[in-house]
This record gives C-alpha cells, structure tokens and sequence, in this order.
C-alpha cells in the first residue's frame, strides 16, 4: 500500500512541474493577486474550553464526616384519620312536574273561567289527552239597552302514537259560543221595539283531524283535518283541508315542498235585505316549491307558489302565480341582520275566520277567496346586547277582495234581530297597505322578561271611502315577572288606533229622512294585570284585572266593551 501511494505521490508531482513547465510559454507575465475577504466565522470556528482547573493548594480543608441517628420511642395512639370525601354543592330541590291541572275563577260581571288540562301516557311511546275550558258571562255594561251575556265553551281530546319512523296524531272536538247583538244605537228605538228584539245568536263547531310526521323519507309530513261550523239562523258551512310536505331532487339540489288541497261550502238562509238564499263554495290546489341557498352570511329562500282555484258556485275556474322568496344577510355577527322577501298567497275567508274575529257578524254573508298578490318587507334584527334583542321591518302589500268588516245599513223596515244597526257586513275591496313596525325583548334573566310592540298603517282603497275597521295605530307591551319562588306577577297592554265606520241615521217618522255617515271610533287604551301565589307545588291562587284603565271603548261601532274586571281564582295541579 505504501508503495502505492509514492507511486501516485510522483506521478502529481510530476504532472504539476510539467504543467509549470508549459506556463513559462504564456506571454501574460507574473503578477501577485491578493484577495482580501472579510472574516465570517461559523459555528464550527468556536471550541470548548477541555481543560478543568486544579486546586494545588497543600492547605485544602478535608471534610470531616457526620452521621445521623433517629432516636425513636413508640407511642401507643387510637387516632385513625378519616378518608378524604370531596366537596359537595348544595343542589336546588327539582321542581315536580305535573301532566294535568285544573283551574277556576270567578269574578266581576256574573264571570266564570274555567279550565281542565289532561295528559296521560298509556306507554312510553303513547299519550291521550284532553282540554276543557269554559268562559262566561251575565253582562251588565252601562248603557246597553239589549242582553250582553256571552258564553265560550270548548271541548277537545287527542290520541299521540310515535313509532320508530313516524309520529302520528288525532284529534277532534267540540266549540259552542253564545253571544248577543247588544250594539244597537242608543236613543235610537223606544223601549216597545227593543223588547222585541231576540238578539241572541249561537255558533257550533264541530271538527276532527290528524297528522304525521315521518323521519328519513321523502314526504316529510301530512295533515287532514274537516270542520263543520254553523249557527241558529240555519246557516251552515263544511271546510277539508289536506296538506302534505315532500321533498325531491333536481341535479343534486333538494327542492323542499307543499302540496295543499283546501275545499269550502256553505250555506246562509238568506241575505241582508230579502229572503233569498246565499251558496257558495271552492276549492283550491296549492303547490309551493322552494330552495335554500346559504353561502357565508347570506341565507336565500328562493321559491315560488301556485295556486288553482275552482269556483264550485259559479264554475269559475282560475291559475295565480307568487312569489315566495325570502333572505336575511348577517351584517354583524348577531348584532345586525338585514332581512327582506316577496311573497303572495291565495287567502282563504271562511264564515268560521270570520266569526271569531268578529262575533257580531250578520248571518248573510258573501264568501269569497281574497287574492294577496304581493306583500313585500324589508328590515333589520338582532341583539343590542346579551339580554335585548330588537326587529324594524317596513312593508307593503296589494290586495284584491280584501274583506272588511262594515257597520249593516238599517232598512226601513226591520224583519230580523240584526237588521236595528247592530250587525255588521263583509265589504270587499282593493286595498293596498303600507306599515312600518318595531319590537323590542328585554329578557334580563329567567326571571323578568318585558316585550314591546308596535306598528303605523297606511291604506289605500279602490271603492270603499275608508278601510272600515282597520286601525291606523296598534301597541302592546308584555310583562312577567317572577318575584319570588312563590309570588309572580305580569302585565299587558294594548293600545288601538281610530278606526272608521259607516253609521246609519234612520228617522222614524220620516222613513225617507235616512242618512249614512261615516264616524270615527276613538282610540283605546286596554290595561291587564295578575298576580298569583303559589301555596304548594299543586296548589296556587291567582288574581286578574281586565281594562284597569276603565275605558268604556267600542272595540266596534255601537259596542262597548266591560269596564274595569276582576277576577281571582285557583288552580291545582296533579298527575293520575
């Protein structure tokens, strides 16, 4: 190996004097090049330092070493430490839940209010159940020639199955009211003619129905449900209804659905002025798709409604198209959320709606659809803070056949107990209204919530002078207060603005000296409140006020309403 490395030792060497050799040929002549770089030292440069110092001093002190010893003596002891237990919070007693009450009160004004919830659960996936309530009254307002007594009175009972895939409900149940067409004017008729006058009217309703709800398939739920509804002038009406909501697909976006049947007949005796008889009937098919787009912030509903609607009286036959499109955008986080849509639908009126918006509703009405053919809004929600939350929404809607309720002109001659100014008609119209709304909710804890709501109308009308009965203000304000485990308290109250009706001067002696006017109904201001106590967990009293303001307003024309009310009662709770 030695040998092998002098050999290649030489054979460099040799080739370098050569190459040298062949250099003293070249013209360029000898120059020095000195390159100068500045120093930049790497990790590598550094080193440790391998030398330990030594201590040579002869005097080193050496240390002297030390034992220890423990010098025990046994005690006899009878302690035994306890074993650690952790820390317990003091729990709040859980509040017994029942499935049923009870409830009673009576008060001012000859009034009951009665109430019976019941709730069973025959397994644990099965429940029956029913609801009783009652509302009454003798009457006894001021002023009021005729009977103002009123009676409520409702009866309901269901069966409530679910299985592993669907949910199945049935109902059905019995509504009988009594009221009296009390709002005749006053210093209008002598007492002869007032006390032949029968003004009480009942109303019956009977209905039945079911739903299901189904988990994981394409019809998402269905509901069917019949009601016959009348009253003791012989008039009659019969509504189904059948709805069902379905989803399905359209390239690979999910279009969710309604599809909706909804037929109406009815009968009235006769009309307002003859003795003529009033049909009518309908039947409309509805169907309702829409898609849901949600990117970022924004959330779009995208849909539109079609409705056909078959006039069964007239063999009217007729296709609506609306829209249905709706989105809100979050601006900030939950602070601020801008919301708008456009929408429209195919109202169906009923003598049923009718009545139970206005019990005083002459028996001779003309029942047709109200065609909304737009109704478009447009504003902004969220929270001020963790506690409030706030809405502002503008709309505006257009709408054909728009029923109104109007005062009943007084014939010359009356033939029946409603013809005397104290009933009242449906007039359709055009009308187109503009709102302006705001609510605020203050939820301060789980025990104090406060709700205010408010809302400004504008209308505009085709043929009637006024929009009859639609107010151009309303108000309210919701209280509850939990003020203690057994005390609670709450409050409401309402506030309606002036409204118009048409009232019908009649002079006895001259029949041909009859005039119609149109009047302003005043404004009002309803005050609410009621306290209860809580004597056990079954066991509670209450106590109500009604229209503490004392306000002897006419919620309609020639129709005041009670004054101040009071009530109290109790309500008991339990479980079978």
């Amino acid at each position: 190996m030695k040998i092998k490395y002098l050999i290649l030792t030489m054979f460099t060497l040799s080739a370098a004097f050569s190459f040298a050799q062949e250099r003293t040929k070249d013209t360029l002549g000898d120059q020095t090049v000195n390159v100068i770089r500045p120093y930049t030292p790497t990790i590598s440069d550094a080193f440790k330092i391998k030398d330990n110092p030594k201590l040579k001093d002869s005097n080193a002190v050496k240390k002297k070493e030390i034992k220890y010893n423990i010098f025990s003596i046994p005690v006899a002891s009878t302690f035994t430490p306890a074993k650690g237990k952790a820390a317990t919070v003091d729990k709040a007693k859980a509040i017994k839940l029942y499935d049923n009450y009870a409830s009673l009160g009576v008060g001012s004004y000859t009034t009951i209010l009665g109430e019976v919830y019941l709730n069973h659960e025959l397994s644990r996936n099965e429940n029956v159940g029913g609801y009783f309530s009652h509302h009454s009254s003798q009457g006894g307002i001021d002023g009021v020639e005729l009977d103002d007594n009123f009676s409520k009175t409702m009866l309901n009972a269901y069966y409530k199955k679910s299985d592993r895939d669907f949910t199945w409900q049935v109902d059905g149940g019995f509504n009988l009211q009594a009221y009296n067409w009390y709002g005749v004017p006053q210093d209008f008729y002598d007492e002869s003619v007032l006390n032949d006058i029968d003004s009480g009217q009942t109303y019956n309703d009977l209905y039945v129905g079911g739903k299901i709800d189904f988990e994981d398939a394409i019809v998402k739920d269905a509901s069917l449900r019949f009601r016959h509804f009348g009253d003791n002038h012989d008039s009659a009406e019969n509504r189904l209804v059948a709805k069902s909501g379905f989803d399905f697909e359209v390239q690979d976006a999910v279009i969710k659905s309604e599809f909706s049947i909804d037929y109406i007949s009815g009968t009235f005796d006769r009309d307002y002025y003859n003795i003529d008889e009033i049909n009518y009937g309908n039947v409309t098919f509805g169907f309702a798709p829409s898609y849901q787009l949600i990117q970022d912030e924004l959330t779009l509903d995208l849909g539109v409604k079609l409705a056909y609607l078959n006039d069964t009286e007239f063999s009217n036959n007729k296709f609506y198209i609306y829209p249905n499109i709706e989105a809100s955008y979050r601006l900030v986080d939950e602070i601020l959320i801008a919301f708008g849509g456009l929408k429209g639908d195919l109202i169906q009126n009923s003598y049923y709606d009718f009545v139970n918006e206005n019990p005083f509703v002459s028996p001779s009405l003309f029942v047709t659809p109200t065609n909304q053919q737009y109704k478009t809004f447009v504003g902004a929600k969220g929270k001020l803070s963790s506690k409030m939350a706030y809405s502002l929404k503008v709309n505006y809607s257009s709408e054909k056949n728009k029923a109104l309720y109007k005062s009943n002109v007084v014939p010359g001659v009356a033939l029946t107990d409603y013809q005397y100014g104290n009933s009242f008609n449906v007039a359709y119209d055009d009308v187109t209204t503009f709102s302006v709304a705001g609510e605020l909710n203050v939820d301060l804890n789980r025990n104090f919530t406060l709700g205010l709501k408010g809302e400004y109308f504008g209308y505009s009308t085709d043929n009637e002078s006024e929009a009859w009965n639609l107010p151009d203000l309303t108000a309210s304000v919701f209280l509850d207060y939990q003020i203690s485990e057994k005390w609670s308290a709450g409050a409401s109250m309402f506030f309606v603005g002036e409204r118009k009706d048409q009232a019908t001067f009649y002079d006895v002696l001259d029949p041909l000296n009859t005039t119609i006017t149109t009047v302003s109904l005043d404004s009002y201001f309803d005050a609410n409140m009621h306290v209860g106590y809580k004597i056990n967990d079954q066991l509670s009293i209450f106590a109500k006020g009604n229209n503490l303001a004392s306000q002897n307003y006419e919620r309609w024309l020639n129709y005041p309403v009670q004054g101040i009310q009071v009530l109290a009662g109790a309500t008991y709770q339990f479980d079978f």
